[in-house]
């Protein structure tokens, strides 16, 4: 195995999902759906590691993904400055791509599953909705927040099938690669929401929002770094695939 067949793998999973949500009118107002691939890569790492996967968990984290293409499409109402039709169309896809992750979860009969992604959906939307509230919160917990909206259905998908051992992985990665990501979009003149959040939480604290955030980066790669060194059950192509998403961000950060 290679970053090839990763890759490879990633793409194949992303086909499945497009292919479940395919809407010829919603596709060509809204565009395809937005799959983050980082989290389609922790939902194949058990399998890439060689864990036990068979149709039925195919389906699952195909059911995973597009419940992450149905929230990411409701949260691009608060992102952008849309017109009505685009905005009315928007939340249509993501109700369209909520209605074929329930149709997916009734024909499985998996009740684990039901419970364990409903469950998930509900902590995931209750942060999401933290960044619109009056309240006042620590930069240690929007980092929460950002952990819980990246890794939470990824952590249920892990548990219905006993992949815990790999979630201090996956949400020290997916952090560290938000906050990359969210980093990166400010340097560049688009400040998210949230990230907008964070800076309003650190006022007064000396060094700036970037510097606070860089120093939370460079702590969970040492993090990160630390736990693949130590890894007994990663195979090393994973070890490397991983560092090299991380390597990969940090570049685009520098160069901004």
């Amino acid at each position: 195995m290679d970053a090839t067949y990763i890759q490879q793998s990633i793409e194949q999973l992303k086909t499945n999902i497009f292919m479940h949500v395919r809407h010829r009118t919603l596709i060509q107002h809204t565009g395809s759906p937005v799959l983050d691939e980082n989290q389609l890569f922790y939902l194949l790492l058990p399998f890439l590691n060689g864990e036990k996967w068979d149709e039925q968990i195919f389906e699952s984290a195909i059911t995973v993904g597009i419940v992450h293409a149905s929230l990411n499409e409701h949260d691009k109402i608060s992102e952008k400055n849309a017109t009505s039709k685009e905005q009315q169309l928007t939340v249509l896809s993501g109700d369209y791509y909520s209605g074929r992750y329930y149709e997916i979860l009734a024909h499985s009969g998996n009740i684990s599953l039901i419970r364990q992604l409903s469950e998930g959906i509900v902590s995931r939307c209750e942060h999401q909705i933290k960044q619109y509230e009056a309240s006042q919160y620590t930069i240690n917990e929007w980092y929460q927040v950002i952990s819980v909206i990246q890794t939470e259905l990824i952590k249920r998908f892990y548990q219905v099938y006993e992949y815990e051992q790999y979630g201090s992985f996956m949400h020290t990665g997916l952090l560290l690669l938000q906050l990359q990501k969210e980093l990166q979009l400010h340097q560049s003149g688009t400040t998210s929401n949230l990230f907008a959040k964070m800076q309003d939480s650190v006022l007064g604290e000396e060094g700036s929002i970037e510097l606070i955030i860089q120093k939370e980066i460079d702590s969970l790669k040492s993090l990160l770094n630390e736990n693949i060194r130590t890894s007994t059950i990663l195979k090393d192509d994973l070890k490397l695939y991983i560092q090299h998403q991380v390597a990969l961000n940090e570049k685009v950060t520098r160069e901004r």
